[in-house]
């Protein structure tokens, strides 16, 4: 498992990259991916293309993410989600909080 971020070089863009399984071991890392920047990003994009697995720790760090980005006034996208992954999003009804 690893989390990667990249900031837009106009610093508009955040893109935080998950690999392998997303689970409460990328806590830490993921967290530190979108705090303490020195911009504050109009949109956020996690790129799931290396995703392998997301569990129910997963999904509260996204709701971190969400609360952390402005809530129901947040750009978030999750890109790039396999068949595994979307229906564990649609069970939960992140369809209504996430593009995805």
């Amino acid at each position: 498992m690893s989390v990667a971020s990249a900031l837009s070089s106009d610093g508009k863009v955040l893109t935080i990259s998950v690999n392998g399984r997303f689970d409460f071991s990328a806590h830490q890392a993921f967290r530190e991916a979108y705090e303490n920047l020195d911009s504050t990003p109009t949109e956020i994009v996690v790129d799931m293309v290396d995703t392998t697995y997301l569990d129910s720790s997963a999904l509260g760090m996204l709701l971190l993410l969400r609360d952390h980005a402005g809530g129901d006034s947040s750009n978030i996208v999750l890109r790039n989600c396999n068949e595994d992954i979307k229906k564990i999003l649609a069970i939960s009804n992140f369809e209504q909080l996430f593009k995805i």
